[in-house]
């Protein structure tokens, strides 16, 4: 019944004009079946010149020149023993498909893991809301997302008597009352009478519920097709259909077992039996989770509207990755912005200052072809560049007092990472550093990263957000719902982190940190212990006594592990864009794929290449048009808010706006633990108080987390500029209105505020109005100052853009 309806939903064909397709593909493109009940659906997809994609399957025919099986509604099911090829065909486009067929008389036993499990998931009964959540629901608990199998039929079949179960009426007891909704239950009808669903379970009972016999096969993986759809319009559908491998080799279709999840129903809406239909324009990821397994389909929505490639030029390879999505999207980039705002963008991202009016008139009077390559070049050599580095790694790393860290014990952390990152040491040579650091964290000042937090778990947990770019907070309880890391994956990372020691020094502000050589780290389902296992890969070859912590560092950033790079790469982006090709960048999971992966995979390729040296992969970013583009919107662009098709208006960083601030006021801020004339980007300390960097959302460090550092504006924020001393009392500390009438006139020293602060002129109209406030003021220097404190609160001002 379920798979008519599914095929009742796509039944459309090709519309009458519409053009001839360049390619069809049919998936999977090779079907085995084993067993009387085993099944595949089949995905065609027929792809056209101008890139879109349409699922053809309904008007595609199918043909096997062997009886093997039957094609029903594209789907194969079993008839007899034997290998035979499927033709599909569309038009002009024939596609060949080998068919296995084995054991098709034997129906084979219903296995609670692999069949009466995946039931209970699809209908909803492990789920958070229901007798997934961490104390069950009315009585009856079961593991979240099925992570637990053996406990889970312990509670099911053993758990209060065997009240839930009654394999005398197997078709009669609690549980299979309670799902069909015969009996009063919390959860609604969950399972329809008849259905394929409501028979497995009932199978399941009548066979004894027994439990699984240790050699059943387990699911090893999915996979799931079509793995992108470009739609042409809204309206568009398109199926998925899922296939679990299995420990013995076999393969099976689950998409009637599986969850479908979308995460922009803007942009296309996935139904619970994985059609997929587009409410465009935009971009979406449906996920699909069987088992302890994610996998997922792309889709793109284009707007429906005229477009042709406007052939915009590359100027180095993110150009061409960049354009080559934007193209697909149907968009087309803003123009490149003009030297003004390209000189304000790059001074306040690479050095975190504004340009002073010198050098603005130096840039502008220079006809050189290549003058922006010439001062990004010259920026990345200033001693501020590396400042603002050194503040978002220690941010990363969270350099605090915090755990009984003392104020000498951080401010030799700060200055060993500063000195790190000052004498050139890449992010690599950092980490192989830190990870494995032993000794006093006077002595040693790597070693305060291990006081920041002192649990295996805590540290895994940071080491994998912040080098990884991946959250596996929610593998510590159960299988992460939405990602592909398990509880085995977090506590076998967690394993490189169990085996730290902590001993007082001689110094009672110093501790001591060494490797003990002895400990375990249990698993909490059976207790057993867990042997350290890289995430998302093997496990190292570990001798007795030997570090784990130093086998982790080596592999963290060696070639074998291309996260890594990508997320550098990522993370370095994000910086000069305001969001990440991931976002959140430290939030990399299966449900929140990159915006264009072939570009991330590129800087990550790039950051390899270049050692993980910062500086070069900053070059890359700042010389590249997507970089340079105006923030200024077109037609096609304005919906568009994750491809980079235009720059972004961004919030300077508390530090940033409080130093431009005090640059262009030429104040100094006192600021603790810093010598005079110091900037703020230079606080060692994350818990530093000081009341215009926590309105302004400065990270406090107390997390791994890229959400500390706020940029959103808010209303306190607002109202500090306006009425707080920043702004008012370094107006009239700094004295520049008064130096600046020593020797121009008013209306000049009003146009040097407006360079200094906007770094532009006014405009006519804007001239016009100065004039004439100018006039009618009695006291010139009172004048400008309200315009001084004017620009300080304006968006142009706080905004880099």
């Amino acid at each position: 019944m379920r798979l008519a309806l599914i095929a009742s939903s796509l039944l459309f064909a090709l519309p009458a004009a519409a053009a001839e397709p360049v390619r069809v593909t049919v998936a999977p493109a090779a079907v085995e079946l084993t067993g009387a009940r085993d099944r595949q659906g089949l995905v065609v997809q027929a792809e056209f010149a101008d890139g879109s994609t349409r699922d053809v399957t309904a008007a595609a025919t199918f043909a096997l020149d062997k009886p093997v099986a039957e094609v029903r509604n594209a789907f194969l099911a079993p008839t007899a023993d034997g290998t035979a090829t499927l033709t599909v065909t569309l038009g002009a486009h024939a596609v060949k498909v080998p068919v296995t067929v084995a054991h098709s008389a034997a129906a084979g036993d219903v296995r609670f893991r692999t069949d009466v499990m995946p039931v209970l998931t699809r209908v909803g009964c492990n789920t958070g809301k229901c007798h997934g959540s961490a104390s069950g629901k009315d009585g009856f608990m079961l593991s979240l997302f099925g992570y637990d199998p053996d406990g889970d039929h312990f509670r099911v079949t053993r758990q209060m008597g065997g009240r839930r179960v009654n394999l005398a009426t197997p078709d009669d007891c609690l549980m299979v009352n309670k799902a069909t909704g015969r009996v009063p239950h919390t959860g609604g009808k969950r399972i329809e009478p008849g259905s394929e669903n409501y028979l497995l379970l009932v199978r399941w009972l009548e066979a004894g519920a027994p439990k699984d016999p240790a050699d059943t096969p387990r699911p090893v993986g999915i996979e799931v097709f079509p793995k992108e759809a470009v739609f042409a319009a809204k309206g568009e559908a398109q199926r998925v259909v899922v296939r679990a491998k299995y420990s013995d080799g076999t393969d099976r279709d689950v998409t009637r077992f599986t969850v479908f999840v979308g995460n922009n129903d803007a942009a296309a809406t996935v139904s619970e039996d994985g059609v997929i239909t587009g409410t465009g324009p935009g971009e979406t990821f449906v996920l699909a989770r069987f088992d302890e397994f994610t996998q997922g389909t792309a889709v793109v929505v284009r707007p429906d509207t005229p477009f042709a490639d406007p052939k915009t030029p590359a100027l180095n390879y993110i150009d061409t990755h960049v354009h080559a999505k934007l193209n697909k999207l149907h968009v087309v980039p803003s123009e490149v912005c003009d030297d003004e705002t390209f000189l304000r963008r790059v001074y306040v991202d690479l050095v975190g200052l504004l340009p002073a009016p010198a050098e603005r008139a130096k840039f502008l009077a220079d006809p050189d072809p290549k003058k922006r390559e010439k001062l990004v070049d010259a920026l990345l050599e200033r001693e501020e560049f590396r400042d603002i580095w050194v503040m978002k790694w220690a941010e990363l790393l969270q350099i605090r007092t915090i755990n009984g860290i003392s104020p000498k014990g951080l401010q030799l952390y700060d200055k060993w990472l500063r000195d790190r990152v000052r004498s050139g040491a890449t992010l690599d040579t950092i980490v192989r550093e830190l990870l494995p650091a032993a000794g006093g964290t006077f002595e040693n000042p790597a070693v305060n990263y291990f006081q920041t937090e002192t649990t295996p778990q805590l540290l895994a947990e940071n080491v994998a957000q912040v080098f990884l770019g991946t959250r596996i907070q929610c593998a510590q309880c159960h299988n992460h719902p939405f990602d592909r890391w398990t509880m085995n994956d977090y506590y076998g990372f967690a394993a490189f982190f169990g085996q730290i020691g902590y001993k007082n020094a001689q110094d009672p502000r110093e501790l001591t940190v060494f490797n003990s050589g002895t400990g375990e780290t249990l698993h909490p389902v059976g207790n057993r212990p867990v042997r350290p296992k890289f995430l998302g890969a093997g496990a190292p070859d570990l001798k007795p006594g030997q570090d784990y912590r130093a086998a982790l560092a080596d592999w963290l950033a060696s070639a074998e592990n291309p996260q890594f790079a990508r997320n550098f790469g990522n993370v370095v982006w994000a910086h000069f864009f305001g969001r990440g090709i991931v976002e959140p960048v430290d939030d990399v999971r299966v449900s929140n794929p990159a915006g264009n992966p072939a570009l991330l995979a590129a800087l990550g390729e790039r950051a390899a290449a270049y050692g993980f040296d910062v500086k070069k992969l900053a070059r890359d970013v700042c010389l590249s048009r997507t970089y340079q583009l105006s923030t200024k919107r077109n037609p096609t662009n304005e919906w568009d808010e994750r491809n980079f098709a235009r720059q972004t208006v961004r919030r300077m960083r508390a530090e940033v706006l409080l130093d431009c601030i005090t640059q262009v006021t030429e104040t100094a801020t006192a600021l603790p633990g810093l010598p005079p004339g110091a900037r703020a980007v230079q606080l060692a300390d994350g818990r530093t108080p000081n009341y215009f960097l926590t309105t302004f959302g400065r990270a406090p460090r107390a997390t791994a987390c890229s959400c500390e550092v706020k940029t959103n504006p808010t209303l306190s924020q607002a109202l500090h500029l306006l009425n707080g001393d920043t702004t008012n009392g370094k107006v009239v500390e700094g004295k520049v209105v008064e130096r600046l009438l020593a020797n121009r006139k008013p209306a000049e020293a009003a146009t040097d505020l407006y360079v200094r602060c906007l770094g532009r002129a006014p405009t006519a109209a804007e001239a016009e109005r100065i004039a004439k406030r100018l006039d009618a003021a009695e006291d010139k220097t009172a004048a400008l100052e309200d315009l001084f404190w004017a620009l300080l609160n304006s968006n142009e001002f706080v905004f880099n853009r």
